[in-house]
């Protein structure tokens, strides 16, 4: 008997939960609204896990969040919103495909620094061909992104942010522009550095 493909235990995930859906009275009620704590909470659980370096914890999990993408693919599904798992799947793999062309197409990009530069510049194109225009530097950054992510974010985009000031507020974003530049994640080194302490 052969080895199963990559990937066909997904199809599996996706049956579970449908009968889940049709059979389980709590799994059947859930909504976008109730199942967002869990997502959440199942992201930082991700993270920990991560930062722990264990990688047994870190595939657990890795599922329990592929568990909550499978979830709300099945809400939208039973719910009319007109798409499910499928397109989930197709949208991400279009995007990555569409994003880069170094490997799919006839992009020239070979450096990481390359890379990312074509992929945000694919992004930008893609952003136009709809019509769609950040009116803001924080527009499309998520609002409930951690304070330090969000200033990095807002530093790649704006990288001569004014970060002047004595403030804590403008302290810390001079810290935060201070790793970028160093190539440090401010968000991920502070919480290694409270992690270490209280090891």
């Amino acid at each position: 008997m052969s080895d199963p493909r990559p990937g066909e235990r997904l199809l599996d995930l996706v049956a579970v939960m449908a009968r889940l859906r049709a059979e389980c009275a709590w799994t059947g009620q859930q909504t976008h609204e109730s199942l967002s704590r869990y997502l959440l909470e199942e992201t930082y659980e991700t993270l920990e896990a991560l930062d722990d370096g264990d990688t047994d914890l870190l595939r657990e999990e890795l599922g329990d969040l592929l568990m909550q993408v499978v979830f709300h693919a099945a809400v939208a599904a039973d719910t009319g919103e007109g798409w499910d798992v499928d397109d989930v799947a197709a949208g991400i793999t279009d995007k990555l495909v569409r994003r880069n062309p170094h490997v799919f197409a006839d992009g020239t990009a070979r450096t990481p620094e390359e890379i990312d530069a074509a992929w945000q510049a694919v992004k930008a194109q893609e952003k136009a061909a709809t019509g769609a225009r950040d009116a803001h530097p924080l527009d499309g950054i998520a609002r409930d992104l951690p304070a330090l992510a969000t200033a990095r974010k807002a530093l790649d985009r704006v990288p001569d942010l004014d970060t002047s000031g004595d403030d804590v507020g403008s302290r810390l974003l001079r810290l935060v522009a201070e790793a970028r530049e160093q190539g440090v994640d401010a968000e991920e080194a502070l919480r290694r550095a409270v992690r270490d302490r209280l090891a």
